[in-house]
């Protein structure tokens, strides 16, 4: 009882110490933030950031991943449940407004900070390591859902599916999404709603 309660604890810790490292980042970029401020924010001794995460690169990386998915659960997003009820859905139109939607709450939550990735990734390697993986992660899952709608047989005729990948990819992007919900003021929910009909008029037959 007393392991569980002590992994519990450091589990707690780890929650905070991503919070806090995560509002940094977003805030004021990468390279300002120091470990030491993102101890502060949480309330924890740095020694406890060094403890758990190592570097602050580590730390941006498991923001990352937990901004991705919406926790710090060890299951991959797209063996998440949302996924098998897209794989469900016997109707086309519907599994596009399925990707969007789930689409819509990952880029609530990432967009912000891969902001901060890719304006770091010109003067640190590291960091442009990190937007080359995310960037290949989108890749990866845009093509599963381009291969579920060839599978299912409601892609255009003329599409491959390497190009209703680079379609996805581009209508999903964290980018456009940065750009109309908040340069342009758009509710997410507009541009769920719009996301949607581009990208069923663009890939479905």
């Amino acid at each position: 009882m007393a392991t569980g309660v002590k992994r519990e604890r450091a589990r707690t810790t780890r929650r905070k110490i991503v919070a806090a490292a995560t509002e940094l980042f977003v805030a004021q970029g990468y390279a300002a933030t120091r470990l030491e401020d993102v101890a502060a924010r949480a309330g924890v001794a740095v020694q406890t950031v060094y403890f758990h995460f190592t570097n602050k690169r580590t730390l941006l990386k498991e923001a990352v991943d937990v901004a991705s998915v919406g926790d710090d659960e060890p299951v991959p997003l797209l063996e998440r449940p949302f996924m098998d009820e897209i794989r469900a859905e016997p109707d086309a139109y519907q599994a596009v407004a399925r990707w969007v939607a789930a689409g819509r709450t990952i880029l609530v939550r990432i967009a912000p900070i891969m902001t901060a990735v890719r304006d770091a990734a010109g003067g640190d390697e590291a960091m442009a390591e990190q937007w080359r993986v995310n960037q290949d992660q989108r890749a990866t899952a845009h093509r599963m859902f381009a291969k579920l709608l060839a599978e299912k047989d409601t892609l255009k005729p003329e599409l491959t599916v390497d190009r209703a990948t680079d379609i996805l990819l581009a209508l999903n992007s964290p980018e456009l999404f940065l750009l109309l919900t908040v340069e342009r003021g758009w509710p997410s929910a507009e541009w769920e709603s719009w996301i949607t009909a581009m990208v069923a008029d663009a890939v479905l037959g």
